[in-house]
Formats: structure tokens, C-alpha cells, sequence
């Protein structure tokens, strides 16, 4: 195991793997960069209707160039995945070599899986670009209701999705400490930056971290009211969120100022790619 370990670090430290990690954070960006331009259009012309991730980057794919950066999007989504399996394998953040908790190496073993997941979709997308493809077009709340609705069938299965809600809201709740704390700046080469680009980066990292922090807080909020009044259609995904807040008092300004945030964030994540320790 030893050794294993010695070659998985070896391979994680070299220059192919550190260029996919940015390309991956790149990818990241854009991908909550696609979600927030769709809110901007309903906030806007309160037409259209709101996607995830899945949902939007199906969106993408009915063009042509759409397909051609789908493509380029799963290399950088399918490196992104490796790194965080990497992390979490090897117990230790790559950049510092700081060792990981078993709770943070959890977090990176599901961050590496939903990026799989985006990855395997994209590619899908790019392979089948004329067939319909799970969780897209606007499909993803019956996706969650259906996901939902199975595990409330089993055993525990409430509990379950209590803590899958448990599990949404502690990330709510970690990006909006990320926010108020800036700790997000510690991965980064800041004695790279000059001092206007480290003023924009932080406000970036505040603003796009405040924005995940509500959405993930929201979706959260719903899984438990799901599993509580026993309604798989409570549990909602980050479009159903994103609806939610569309469907509140000034529900256009708020959705306006939610995209804001996740353009910042997908800024914040491009920023990353150049100066972040990978």
C-alpha cells in the first residue's frame, strides 16, 4: 500500500495531472457560468424556464459549437473528478501536503463522484447529441422526486434523506463561513497577485461562496421537508432552488442578485485555475 500510495503521489504531482486539475477548475466555472446566464434570462424576460447543471449543459449541446465545448468541458470536469479522488485517497491536500480528516476526504470522494457524473453526461451529450438525456432539459426535479420517492420507500429511508438534507445545508453552511472568513484565500500563490487582482478575487470568493451557500442551504431545507412531511416532490435540486427564490417577494431582483453570485463564483473558480496551489 506503501508504494501504491508513492506512485498515486507521484502521479498526482506531475505536470499532466496539475494541468487537468486547472483545466478541471476551469470547467467548474463554466458550468455554473451556463446556469447563471439562463437565471439572467428568466430574471430578465421572466420567460424560458430554469435549469441545473445537467439541465443547462443540454441546453448547450443543440449547437454545434456547443458540442465542440462540451467536449473541451468533460477533459477539464474528468480531471477535476481524478484530482479530488487523488485528495482523497491519498489523505493529504496536494498543494500543502496538510493531512485530510476522514470528513473532508468523505467531501472529496462526493465532489469527485458529481463531477464524474457531469463528465460522463457531458460526454453523452456530445455522443448522443439528438437523444434526451437524464436530468436534462428541465428534467431534474422529477429526477430528484423519482430519486427521492425510492428511498422513502426503504427502510430508515426518511432518515436517509434527512441526511442527505443534513449533508446540503452543512455545505450551505461551510461556503458561507468560507465567505465571512476568506479561507478561501489560503490555497492561493497571492504573492503572485497584484494588489488590485487580490482585492477582486476576494470580493469574487465572498460574493460567488454567499450565492452556493443560500442555494445549497435551500435545497437542504427541502430535503428535510421532504423526508418530514413524507413528499419526494419537497426535495429540490439547484434549478428547483434557484425556482424558489424566482417564486419569492421580488423574486426577479433576488434572482438577478443569486446569478450575480454565481458568476462570481464561476469567476472565482477561473482565478483559481491560474494562481490556486494545485
Amino acid at each position: 500500500m506503501g508504494e501504491a500510495k508513492q506512485q498515486t503521489k507521484r502521479a498526482a504531482r506531475s505536470d499532466w495531472t496539475q494541468g487537468f486539475a486547472r483545466a478541471g477548475l476551469v470547467a467548474k466555472g463554466i458550468t455554473f457560468a451556463i446556469v447563471a446566464a439562463l437565471a439572467f434570462r428568466v430574471a430578465i424576460d421572466a420567460g424560458g424556464k430554469l435549469e441545473d447543471r445537467p439541465g443547462a449543459l443540454q441546453a448547450v449541446a443543440e449547437s454545434t459549437l456547443g458540442r465542440v465545448l462540451l467536449g473541451a468541458l468533460a477533459v477539464g470536469l474528468g480531471g477535476y473528478a481524478l484530482w479530488c479522488f487523488a485528495q482523497a485517497y491519498l489523505g493529504e491536500k496536494l498543494e500543502s501536503g496538510k493531512d485530510q480528516g476522514w470528513l473532508k476526504r468523505i467531501g472529496l470522494v462526493g465532489r469527485g463522484l458529481l463531477y464524474t457524473w457531469l463528465f460522463v453526461m457531458c460526454l453523452s451529450l456530445v455522443l448522443n447529441a439528438d437523444e434526451p438525456v437524464s436530468g436534462g432539459g428541465g428534467g431534474g426535479g422529477q429526477e430528484e422526486d423519482r430519486a427521492t420517492s425510492i428511498a422513502l420507500e426503504q427502510p430508515l429511508g426518511r432518515w436517509l434523506v434527512a441526511l442527505v438534507g443534513l449533508g446540503f445545508i452543512g455545505a450551505g453552511l461551510f461556503n458561507l463561513y468560507r465567505a465571512v472568513t476568506q479561507r478561501f484565500r489560503k490555497d492561493l500563490k497571492e504573492g503572485q497577485m497584484q494588489r488590485e487582482e487580490r482585492k477582486s478575487y476576494a470580493v469574487l470568493g465572498v460574493l460567488g461562496h454567499l450565492s452556493r451557500g443560500v442555494l445549497f442551504s435551500l435545497v437542504g431545507w427541502f430535503f428535510i421537508k421532504a423526508a418530514r412531511e413524507y413528499d419526494p416532490k419537497e426535495a429540490i435540486g439547484l434549478d428547483g432552488a434557484l425556482r424558489k427564490v424566482a417564486q419569492a417577494e421580488h423574486g426577479d431582483l433576488l434572482l438577478g442578485c443569486t446569478a450575480a453570485g454565481l458568476v462570481a463564483y464561476a469567476l472565482f473558480c477561473i482565478v483559481q485555475a491560474r494562481y490556486r496551489e494545485v
